[in-house]
């Protein structure tokens, strides 16, 4: 499972059960902080997008709920309807964040000249591992929902466009705006505010790619991996 541990689910728990589940949590989100290994293959690379994808919009969302709500956060996790509320926003937070994500990447590796006709193909092969490796908490139907929506992102998708420094995150700020559970009475002072500091969340995940990823091993791997041929 990719998405991280839910502190809800240590909230009706145990205290031994609820420490062991926050240290878990704080556990995975710096294992995903420590890593500093090239990124160098097509597995590396879906790597990278399914735990940036969980990473940051599981951080986002909890943290702007945390900010939201104060010192009644932590008593909210007992009300069933509310937790509930947090599990479909963690999915299509998720799910956005992914789409995000795996356009930007893919964006860059096509840059590096051999892939530029297969953009669209390497952003299939990763969102399709996204999707995949967290389909039991997605539940088939959104997956398939997730995956119409990516392709039809694709089809109006200028790869040109992007690998000259177009936005790609453009779906999950919307998401987190939309789909965390506080009331739109108050929401709607938050949006800025709101969909800011998960693009300043990604501005970190775009310096660490640039930083690690090594485009022509990944377009190489790809190319091998798939059997297609090199394009100018």
């Amino acid at each position: 499972m990719v998405l991280p541990a839910e502190p809800h689910a240590a909230a009706r728990g145990s205290f031994a059960s609820r420490a062991k589940a926050l240290f878990k949590q704080a556990a995975q989100r710096l294992a995903v902080r420590l890593e500093r290994e090239p990124i160098d293959s097509l597995d590396g690379l879906v790597r990278f997008t399914q735990t940036r994808a969980a990473f940051v919009s599981q951080k986002k969302l909890y943290g702007y709920l945390k900010t939201r709500m104060g010192t009644r956060y932590p008593s909210m996790f007992e009300d069933d309807v509310f937790v509930e509320s947090i599990n479909i926003a963690k999915r299509h937070v998720f799910a956005a964040s992914l789409s995000d994500i795996t356009v930007h990447v893919s964006s860059r590796v096509a840059a590096s000249g051999t892939l530029q006709a297969h953009a669209r193909a390497l952003a299939i092969h990763c969102h399709e591992a996204g999707l995949g490796e967290n389909r039991e908490e997605l539940g088939d139907d959104l997956v398939k929902q997730y995956r119409e929506t990516f392709a039809a992102r694709l089809e109006h998708t200028q790869w040109q466009n992007l690998a000259m420094g177009a936005d790609c995150f453009t779906e999950s700020p919307a998401a987190l705006y939309r789909w965390a559970p506080i009331e739109d009475s108050l929401k709607r002072y938050d949006r800025e505010i709101v969909e800011n500091s998960i693009r300043f969340a990604w501005s970190e995940v775009i310096r660490d790619f640039r930083n690690r990823s090594v485009p022509d091993s990944i377009a190489a791997n790809f190319l091998a991996r798939t059997g297609r041929r090199v394009t100018g």
